[in-house]
């Protein structure tokens, strides 16, 4: 049975991008255009792990965080921060509500799926 990922991204061409690099590893991979879309997703999806960008309008990645680990889906999934944004403030913000890792954009596959891969135990 393969990974589930659900990617919340507002870019379209970010998501067609992490299509193409999850597909191609082995991944299932499920996509929402912002995190009230993404939320709305989760439990349909049932993900193995959440990547989400940080800024998206209607839910920023921040509530989107927030309402997966406090929500009705109190989830222990693995939530990855996929963003521009690097300040260690932004971090420690979305550690604090509930993060897993955070990864810059661009991305580089290789590192993106070894991110993934850890807290799954995903084999291709």
């Amino acid at each position: 049975m393969s990974t589930k990922i659900l990617a919340i991204d507002d870019s379209r061409t970010i998501r067609n991008l992490l299509r193409v690099s999850l597909e191609g590893a082995g991944f299932e991979f499920h996509a929402a255009c912002d995190g009230v879309e993404g939320v709305e997703m989760f439990p349909d999806v049932e993900p193995d792990v959440v990547i989400t960008d940080i800024n998206m309008p209607n839910m920023d990645g921040y509530g989107v965080i927030e309402t997966l680990r406090s929500g009705p889906q109190r989830t222990t999934v693995p939530i990855i921060v996929l963003t521009t944004e690097s300040s260690d403030d932004l971090k420690a913000r979305a550690r604090d509500a509930g993060a897993t890792g955070w990864i810059v954009k661009p991305f580089d596959d290789t590192s993106l799926i070894s991110v993934l891969k850890r807290p799954t135990g995903h084999v291709s």
